[in-house]
């Protein structure tokens, strides 16, 4: 077979459970899943003692976004790379910076992302205002489906910029189920983060630790709450995704409204599930790179997600990638000559898209997380929950020879200098994880090898993947 690849020898992860096997590719698909298989004149890659598994889908990034005067430090290009080195084949971005239009954002982020990416790539729309109608705010989903976007984001937070109210929040709800588009949404009490904010800044508190005060687990379970109370009034096919979920009281708002019937989805990332606000409570500048929001919580919370993500309580496991140099951090969002002055003024998020596979993996080898689940938060779940699945996120054939061959022994220190993505600052610096991808495919095209850029990557490879309706 002319151009194929036999990836042979190893423990291959489906819907079976883990079994030995092999995985042949051709023509940028999966040909064919199962044992002694040949293939003459293929490319062999012997995958003896490694894992075999879907390429990752993280769906949750922000590349080349502004905030206020400084932008995220990673651009599709930088960001996809880092992506594939650790084993992620395909991203779901954020369009939109603020309040435009959605159709402005969505040609804005196709031209930030042509010919620049090294895998695959769709987009979800932010939307901060919908049509006073329903029936008009619905025709507004169904032409995002038209252009292959099935999902949106709506704020709880943010009244300034982004928030929205409870009757917006409704009518995009019962739109998204009547258009087969996931409902995806930011789950903080914005009001009273704001009044906490205003007290904290009266009484003189400016540090990065405040963060914590002013957005404590409250606020993420009572939005999560009322969100899932207007999803239960639009109907059986409506749903609400709740992004970077962080606490145990926001997982227990999720597992109390699933329980009285509610349709509540969640994901978590990797700092909330491997750090701690005890990285808040240095010293400012170094304090000022572990701002996020929500903020990182306890030792408690981190727990309670480990056993959300192995009883199914979550979904999936995005990062919410949106790293900033410590320069463009210590500028802070109004870009001052002399920095940020207060905790709001601080650009928010950490790096994840090259750790997140292998950070998750831990969870594998502490014995929190079967290897089965491992691949169904990081790849499976999150294909089928947002349109992916009729090309991505499952070894069978005909399907996008998106594959991993990850080596559970392979170690790597997670300090910014070892890594690909385009920040001088881990939050992980210092720890040494095992367990890492050998090869990373994209659609059959070696992108990545023993987590440096392959000599097949390049710029302009990855695709725009148009997802199908949520069902």
């Amino acid at each position: 077979m002319d151009g194929a690849t036999l990836i042979r020898g190893g423990t291959v992860v489906g819907d079976g459970g883990p079994r030995q096997g092999d995985v042949l590719i051709h023509a940028e698909r999966i040909a064919a899943v199962g044992p002694n298989l040949e293939a003459a004149g293929a490319r062999v890659i012997e995958a003896g003692g490694a894992y075999v598994i879907p390429g990752g889908i993280d769906v949750h990034t922000h590349f080349d976004l502004p905030v206020g005067r400084v932008r995220s430090a990673d651009d599709f290009e930088t960001g996809t790379r880092a992506a594939a080195c650790g084993g992620t084949t395909c991203v779901i971005d954020f369009a939109g910076a603020g309040r435009e239009p959605p159709d402005e954002a969505l040609v804005a982020w196709h031209e930030k992302a042509r010919g620049r990416c090294s895998i695959d790539f769709g987009f979800h729309l932010t939307v901060t205002s919908l049509p006073d109608q329903q029936d008009e705010a619905e025709r507004l989903f169904a032409s995002f489906v038209r252009q292959g976007v099935t999902s949106v984001k709506l704020y709880m937070a943010y009244p300034e910029r982004l928030m929205v109210d409870d009757e917006t929040l409704d009518r995009a709800i019962t739109a998204g189920a009547a258009t087969g588009v996931r409902v995806c949404v930011h789950a903080e009490d914005g009001p009273e983060v704001e009044r906490r904010a205003r007290e904290a800044l009266e009484a003189g508190e400016r540090r990065p630790a405040t963060i914590r005060w002013t957005r404590p687990p409250d606020v993420e379970a009572a939005a999560i709450r009322r969100a899932a109370e207007l999803a239960g009034r639009a109907g059986e096919d409506a749903s609400v995704y709740v992004v970077h979920l962080s606490s145990e009281a926001g997982l227990a708002a999720v597992r109390g409204s699933r329980e009285a019937g509610l349709p509540v989805l969640a994901e978590t990332c990797p700092q909330y599930l491997f750090l701690t606000g005890d990285s808040l409570d240095g010293p400012d500048e170094e304090a000022a790179s572990f701002v996020c929001a929500p903020p990182l919580r306890a030792n408690a919370d981190r727990a309670a997600l480990w056993s959300g993500l192995a009883d199914g309580a979550l979904q999936a496991v995005s990062t919410d990638h949106c790293p900033f140099t410590q320069a463009d951090r210590h500028r802070g969002t109004r870009a001052r000559e002399d920095g940020w002055r207060d905790f709001t003024e601080i650009p928010g998020g950490l790096p994840g898209v090259e750790t997140r596979l292998s950070l998750v993996y831990q969870g594998v080898r502490d014995g929190r997380l079967s290897v089965e689940r491992w691949v169904e938060t990081c790849s499976t779940g999150p294909a089928r929950l947002f349109g992916l699945s009729h090309v991505k996120g499952s070894l069978a054939p005909g399907l996008d020879a998106d594959v991993v061959v990850f080596d559970p022994e392979a170690t790597k220190r997670l300090d910014a200098g070892a890594l690909h993505m385009r920040t001088d600052h881990s939050p992980y610096e210092g720890m040494e994880i095992a367990g890492w991808p050998a090869w990373t495919l994209s659609r059959g095209r070696v992108v990545a090898r023993d987590g440096e850029p392959a000599d097949e990557e390049e710029p302009g490879w990855g695709r725009f993947v148009p997802r199908t309706p949520i069902g």
